[in-house]
């Protein structure tokens, strides 16, 4: 355990000496088990808004950005009213000001190209060179609107507006009335082909606006991309905008409820892109009924409130399977996304556990999607010690037969304190051959990463954090999305700015593992556009697997000094080829009763050592 400028306060001090344990990785239950939430180092950080306490295992914080002059400061924090009078004062400052937003200046969601780092924000986004140890800003383009994710393709930036306040020509002045000519909710889209002078060049209006949106490559079109646009706010008045209007589906066929928005993007000519189809993905495969999933409340006495499924909060496809997981309020769902501008259900589940469901992030070979609950709409302190360890946690599911099956719920296993907002959210997986590991943000309850490898027993195995943003009141903060891009975690800290950590070796991380995730690069990176990892052969591949194998005791001591032998052969540069092709024989063979991970591990270290020996 590395624990880096720990400011405890005496009462947590004791809460950790009394309940926290010594394992630096904290394993959650499979079903029928329930995870226990215990104070560890985390617990009782000292709060603060610059100067807050810290602690971390596995990994550490190699630099801090501020937020970007214009983007916010201490003064912009939000904290949710607690009283009637404090709702009331909230609700005048809204009625009274035409460009008003409780979160105006909060970080979102992040994305990677050439080098550079672009970083959504209620009132617009930032791009940061990161091609040095420390994030250089390099632009910063006010357009309020919320909630500001973006993405990237080439030279065109895509940024979701949702938000009433939103205007077309990205003016600061908010729009008066119901119906206005001025008002924009939906996709931006930029030329970013000179960072000093980008220039919108299409928005394209949705119903319910974008709350978040994904990219959807053509795979018969290389000109052509998709944007798929999850709305999952209010229905605009049908004068604003002709084709929207609202109600539930059996007294409104043509609601804007109920669907998602496919827009086509021409590359050539992007300022011609244009919404094509608002397709039924919840409809009841048997009647067509269009409201055809869950339908919100209570599923029994013991179960939360639930979201009904009307809408998509995330969607994050995956192309090289041609499937999408779907995050819909309500249920997770597949979609087949091989003809793109006809996503079609495939599956969906459905838990009483699950109060929203938000996200969603499948490992590298496809056949497992971690999703996240945001239970509370991540402006609550939902990691308590006494809230429940399967609300508001990662549920991990497997895919066979493009079939979904829930296995098992992980939750942050650090009890947080209530002044501390914390719920899952969002992250993506981290580049480690053999293994399926996962890196997210939990707001306030800061960043940690997840090794699902066994879907039945997802296990914690690095966290960063930092004290609350006050010790009295809860303000909402923390981190936003933490993401892997090219080597290092980023972390968009709604309040305080931009965080980089780095991984450190372990007992449950290697430094081979770290360096063969910090090989695979890639010049675009969109975490809701998941790409398939292929890792070039490698001296670290190979003694990743090996490390993995022997974590577990599955490998015996004597190959595994032979394995050893060879890969540092090959690190000087004369491998024994004679030796590898030996221990490729004899791995190829797994031991009966082995794991599913075992095997795999042992015929991808077999194959590798094949190779080399060729």
């Amino acid at each position: 355990m590395n624990v880096r400028n720990t400011l405890l306060s005496s009462v947590a001090v004791l809460g950790v000496l009394l309940g926290a344990t010594a394992a630096s990785a904290q394993q959650s239950s499979g079903p029928g088990d329930t995870q226990v939430i215990t104070a560890d180092a985390r617990s009782g950080l000292s709060a603060g808004y610059d100067n807050a306490g810290q602690a971390a295992v596995g990994m550490a914080l190699q630099s801090h950005t501020p937020h970007a002059p214009g983007f916010g400061t201490s003064e912009t924090m939000f904290s949710p009213p607690k009283t009637d009078e404090e709702r009331a004062a909230m609700r005048a400052a809204a009625e009274g000001n035409r460009s008003f937003s409780a979160l105006g200046m909060a970080n979102s969601d992040m994305a990677v190209s050439d080098g550079k780092l672009f970083v959504g924000n209620f009132n617009g986004f930032n791009a940061y060179d990161i091609t040095g140890e420390t994030p250089r800003l390099v632009m910063s383009v006010v357009c309020p609107g919320g909630q500001g994710d973006v993405s990237v393709h080439g030279n065109l930036l895509f940024m979701s507006v949702e938000e009433n306040r939103g205007r077309i020509d990205c003016g600061t002045g908010g729009n008066e009335g119901d119906v206005s000519a001025e008002r924009f909710r939906g996709v931006r889209i930029f030329d970013i082909s000179d960072l000093s002078n980008p220039r919108q060049i299409a928005a394209v209006q949705t119903c319910r606006g974008s709350h978040t949106h994904t990219q959807v490559p053509d795979p018969s079109d290389r000109n052509v991309l998709y944007i798929y646009g999850q709305g999952t706010s209010s229905v605009r008045k049908t004068g604003e905008l002709d084709i929207c209007t609202d109600g539930e589906p059996d007294e409104n066929p043509e609601t804007a409820l109920f669907s998602i928005d496919v827009i086509k993007v021409p590359l050539d000519h992007p300022e011609r892109a244009e919404l094509v189809n608002r397709p039924r993905i919840f409809a009841d495969a048997t009647t067509g009924r269009v409201a055809g999933l869950w339908r919100g409340g209570r599923a029994g006495l013991a179960s939360q409130d639930t979201a009904q499924t009307n809408q998509c909060h995330d969607i994050t496809v995956y192309p090289a399977i041609g499937l999408a997981g779907g995050a819909c309020s309500g249920n997770g769902i597949l979609l087949d996304i091989t003809n793109p501008e006809e996503p079609r259900r495939t599956s969906d589940i459905f838990d009483p556990d699950m109060a929203y469901w938000h996200s969603a992030t499948f490992n590298n070979a496809g056949d497992k999607v971690v999703f996240t609950d945001e239970w509370g709409g991540g402006t609550s302190p939902r990691c308590r010690a006494e809230d429940p360890a399967t609300w508001g946690a990662n549920m991990i599911a497997t895919i066979a037969d493009r079939t979904l099956t829930a296995r098992s719920f992980h939750k942050l296993p650090s009890a947080q304190g209530a002044t501390e907002n914390c719920v899952a959210h969002n992250g993506n997986i981290i580049p480690v051959p053999g293994r399926d590991l996962m890196v997210q943000s939990w707001y306030q309850g800061g960043v940690s990463v997840m090794d699902f490898t066994d879907p039945m027993k997802p296990v914690e195995i690095a966290y960063f954090d930092r004290g609350p943003l006050s010790a009295e009141r809860m303000y909402v903060g923390g981190s936003w999305s933490a993401y892997w891009f090219n080597g290092r975690v980023y972390s968009s800290e709604i309040a305080r700015g931009l965080d980089v950590l780095k991984l450190l070796p372990s007992d449950q991380l290697s430094a081979a593992e770290i360096a063969a995730a910090e090989a695979v690069v890639a010049e675009e990176i969109n975490p809701q556009t998941q790409m398939k990892i292929e890792w070039t052969d490698s001296p670290d591949v190979a003694a990743s697997y090996v490390d993995q194998l022997a974590r577990t005791d599955a490998i015996a001591d004597g190959v595994e000094t032979r394995v050893r032998a060879v890969i540092e052969g090959w690190r000087s540069g004369s491998a024994d080829k004679r030796a590898a092709r030996r221990l490729s024989t004899e791995l190829a063979t797994a031991p009966e009763g082995a794991t599913d991970a075992t095997k795999a591990r042992m015929a991808a270290l077999s194959a590798l050592l094949g190779r080399l020996a060729a």
